[in-house]
């Protein structure tokens, strides 16, 4: 068993239920085979564990691993294509390199670049948008397996209105399903996600396709996007005959394993499907600002019983560090006035760990510090004269200490990376017992 002492900060309780953020200074956490057994002051866990060896990650403090509920693979190499809506930057950025993907060697280097962007953002949990390319998706499960990162992903599938090159049928689409699905779901940290890309490139017959495939693999997931871009809205309307959650509640694709990125623009009737289905949206408020597709109506999701949590969207997103994440969804609340949600640091922190893990259904495994759960989290450590070391220096609590992280933290002030209890990220901390 290990014994990790530090000042540990997480949010168990939901604080837009009125849960707080708990803090336990000079506190302890004892870990054995991935799990955490034990929790409580410093002092008491060493006298009850005195030879069991101990990790010393004093100064700085120690969060839960980030849950990144919306990130695209194959789009770590464009991040930055700023100037653009959300389908001009998709016909002139993402989709030209996620046709590259085709190519597995390619597929390789950018499995790597992706991971480690994950990993050093303090990111331990992702719902990853995969490639429309099989072989590519088994590229990014394998790295993710080597690096031991906690992934849910798929073959993303489309039939319409994008490069023909990506394009699949229902046929193929499901058996490439099946056949990822057999391969990598359940298998270590890997599960399987059905990826329509969205319902504007997605025929009735293929989302029907996908609807088998969520069927026939018990415990995948469903994720795609909803209501970004009001110029796609109306496309989709136009195309299915419906609105857009609907168009995927027909085919049996909205339901507790769900998550819809972004639902900028939901009508009413739109939220109140979704929270009568259980599903989740991810908030990805970088990407929305960069790509001008709104300010996104976290107060409206609340009102009607809608689960959210955060996700970086990379590429269109700017980094894959959900502190800056926070950040920008602070920001945006604060924009919407008498119509947005004031958020806290804790509420920050509950969107980055607590609520995506129960929104990918991880809820009894990671997210928080609770004794049961894997060790999974970051020790947020600034280099010394940093902004944030200074900011630190002069916080008066940890709600302060964790108010500047979000304003001024980045991936640089993540000194070490845990998943289940395996150290993830270079930089160790010092052994001293």
């Amino acid at each position: 068993m290990t014994l990790y002492r530090g000042t540990f900060l997480d949010t168990p309780s939901d604080p837009f239920s009125g849960g707080t953020l708990r803090t336990e200074q000079d506190g302890a956490l004892l870990v054995r085979d991935g799990v955490i057994r034990a929790r409580g002051g410093y002092a008491d866990l060493r006298r009850e564990h005195p030879e069991e060896e101990l990790v010393d990650l004093t100064g700085g403090f120690v969060l839960p691993g980030f849950v990144d509920t919306h990130v695209h693979f194959p789009q770590v190499r464009v991040i930055g294509g700023l100037g653009m809506p959300l389908l001009d930057w998709l016909d002139q950025c993402a989709l030209p390199e996620e046709a590259r993907l085709a190519d597995p060697a390619y597929a390789e280097g950018v499995a790597t670049d992706f991971v480690s962007g994950l990993v050093g953002a303090g990111t331990t949990t992702a719902l990853v948008f995969g490639s429309h390319f099989a072989p590519a998706v088994d590229t990014v499960f394998a790295e993710a397996a080597r690096v031991g990162l906690r992934i849910t992903s798929g073959l993303v599938v489309s039939d319409r209105l994008i490069r023909e090159d990506l394009f699949t049928d229902p046929d193929r689409a499901r058996e490439e399903s099946l056949a990822l699905a057999s391969r990598w779901h359940g298998v270590g940290r890997a599960r399987y996600a059905v990826t329509p890309r969205f319902s504007l490139s997605c025929s009735e017959r293929l989302l029907e396709a996908c609807g088998d495939v969520l069927r026939t693999v018990p415990g995948a997931m469903l994720t795609s996007h909803v209501n970004e871009n009001t110029r796609e809205i109306v496309t989709v309307e136009e195309l299915c005959g419906c609105d857009y959650v609907t168009s995927y509640d027909r085919h049996g694709l909205v339901g507790p394993s769900t998550v819809l990125a972004h639902n900028v623009h939901p009508t009413d009737p739109e939220l109140a499907l979704l929270a009568s289905r259980g599903a989740a949206v991810a908030h990805c408020p970088s990407s929305n600002a960069a790509l001008g597709s709104g300010l996104f109506p976290l107060a409206r999701h609340r009102a009607h019983g809608v689960r959210v949590a955060m996700g970086s969207d990379v590429g269109a997103g700017t980094g894959f560090s959900l502190l800056k994440e926070g950040l920008q969804a602070y920001v945006a609340q604060q924009l919407l006035a008498d119509q947005g949600h004031p958020l806290t640091p804790a509420h920050l922190l509950h969107l980055a760990t607590r609520a995506g893990a129960e929104a990918l259904g991880l809820g009894d495994e990671v997210g928080d510090f609770t004794i049961g759960r894997r060790f999974d989290a970051q020790w947020i450590k600034p280099a010394p004269n940093t902004p944030l070391d200074v900011g630190l220096a002069h916080a008066t609590d940890p709600t302060d200490a964790l108010a500047r992280t979000f304003a001024l933290g980045n991936p640089a002030d993540v000194h070490s990376v845990w998943i289940e209890g395996d150290l993830v990220r270079e930089t160790k901390p010092a052994l001293v017992g």
